[in-house]
């Protein structure tokens, strides 16, 4: 990989210096810096009082990760040419360690996505909003063995590294970057899924969307719905999926309609930019209304409950409702309140 063994390194390496244009370096540094910024902003602004998730320790995983990179790139650009530990480090580092990072965050969507899933299924119709350190150490593990398994595979795969090789070889003043496939199936699933749900029942969010009025709540402006189902047949699932479409759109809607043009642009974006922490608690978001409708029927209303997500309440999709499980005090409120 442009690199030279060194006789007095005892295994390590000297990279061959690459004078590399200073904007592909300044960009770079630039680009994930906002993104650290970005991240760092989401951690602060959510929701504090939220039940523990998997979800959460890798979204914290993944901000650390780009603030060790952000800080090693930094580095990098402030000394220009340097050695530490026997390797001599040029602003090529820069591009190659984006690369690397690019690559591993580019397999690891599906394994986040269907851990986080499992997680999700399993304890969303839990009360308690503070699992035991099992759970926690659990969650930890979980987030090291992905990480691990992603640097794993970059570095350890014959065929990646000999790819990274051939490309920065023939291409010394450039830095090709790589977009995830993972990503892109994952963004086309999640639209697609969304939007077979609007075609389902658009009548129901649609009469939702035109009861809505805004009212004064303990000094509090408050979006209140006066729309109930007309059909007393129709399922308890039916029932819910309008209400689960209008929480999660009333807080995703931009990012969605951000994931129908850039899908229908065909824009590719590079996998250390793609992957993010807003991208993250989107999915998050989807992955929790999904087990929701799955698990509606072993859903408790307390108050504990609605502390699952960071940024979406999902509270008004259950209260009031007319569920057979609940009380016939209960099925008398019509009225839905998101506060």
């Amino acid at each position: 990989m442009a690199a030279i063994q060194c006789e007095n390194c005892s295994g390590q390496y000297h990279s061959t210096h690459v004078q590399q244009p200073l904007e592909i370096s300044c960009m770079l540094l630039l680009i994930i810096l906002g993104k650290v910024f970005l991240e760092f902003f989401m951690l602060q602004v959510k929701q504090k009082k939220v039940k523990v998730s998997f979800m959460e320790y890798f979204c914290v995983s993944l901000a650390l990760l780009d603030f060790t990179l952000l800080l090693s790139i930094s580095f990098i650009f402030y000394f220009e040419d340097f050695a530490l530990w026997g390797v001599r480090f040029t602003k090529y580092h820069i591009c190659l360690f984006t690369q690397i990072i690019s690559l591993t965050y580019s397999i690891v969507h599906y394994p986040v996505y269907l851990v986080a899933g499992l997680d999700y299924y399993m304890t969303v119709a839990q009360t308690s909003q503070f699992p035991g350190r099992g759970h926690r150490i659990l969650y930890v593990l979980a987030v090291v063995i992905i990480w691990i398994s992603g640097f794993f595979c970059i570095l350890k795969v014959p065929a990646v590294y000999e790819e990274l090789e051939i490309q920065n070889h023939f291409s010394p003043y450039q830095c090709p970057l790589y977009a995830s496939l993972q990503s892109y199936s994952v963004s086309c699933a999640v639209v697609l899924l969304v939007g077979t749900a609007l075609l389902a029942c658009w009548k129901e969010v649609l009469s939702m969307l035109l009861s809505v009025r805004v009212i004064s709540f303990s000094s509090q402006p408050v979006l209140l719905f006066s729309y109930v189902s007309n059909s007393s047949s129709t399922s308890f699932k039916r029932q819910l999926l309008p209400r689960l479409l209008v929480c999660f759109l009333g807080t995703w809607a931009p990012f969605v309609l951000l994931q129908v043009i850039i899908l229908f642009l065909g824009a590719r974006i590079p996998a250390y930019m793609e992957m993010n922490v807003p991208w993250l608690y989107f999915i998050n978001s989807f992955l929790i209304a999904v087990a929701y409708w799955c698990r509606c029927q072993d859903v408790e209303l307390t108050e504990e409950m609605w502390s699952t997500d960071a940024f979406v309440s999902w509270k008004f999709c259950f209260m009031p409702f007319n569920n057979e499980n609940t009380e016939p005090a209960d099925k008398l409120g019509t009225v839905v309140v998101i506060c």
